[in-house]
């Protein structure tokens, strides 16, 4: 069978068609939660982020944050010179956005806190302290596999 040209353009962009609808189909079902939903008003308050990064970095005492595996928790060991510490940790989970969750800072006697983590997902989980001691702003990222 011989295809001449006339017939060999109409498949051409009939192909074409094709193709670009499967791609807009396949691009309506993707998965976009991971997305936050004001990233527009975070973007706008970037200068206050940046900020409390500047503060952490020239602690002296860094907030340190370390995986507890024998007892199944997470540790926050703040700075203890700043006196009390209070704020928010947010444990978020990059692969499944419905994991996430938030708590309050709220440190013991010796300025730490101890999170359980037992019945969590396992995989890595972004360990985001935003954290306010001493009349000032801090804030603390470290990602940790659970």
């Amino acid at each position: 069978m011989k295809i001449n040209w006339g017939l060999g353009i109409a498949l051409f962009y009939s192909l074409f068609v094709v193709v670009f609808v499967f791609l807009t189909w396949k691009s309506t079902t993707y998965d976009n939660s991971l997305v936050d939903k004001d990233y527009y008003q975070k973007d706008l308050a970037y200068q206050k982020h940046y900020d409390k990064l500047v503060n952490a970095k020239s602690l002296d005492i860094d907030l340190k944050i370390i995986e507890l595996p024998q007892k199944q928790e997470i540790g926050f060991y703040f700075p203890s010179t700043l006196g009390k510490a209070s704020g928010q940790i947010h444990f978020f989970c990059p692969s499944n956005s419905a994991a996430d969750f938030k708590i309050r800072v709220e440190t013991n006697t010796e300025a730490t806190q101890f999170v359980p983590v037992e019945g969590l997902k396992k995989g890595l989980w972004k360990v985001k302290v935003d954290w306010q001691a001493n009349g000032q702003a801090f804030y603390k990222e470290e990602s940790v596999v659970l």
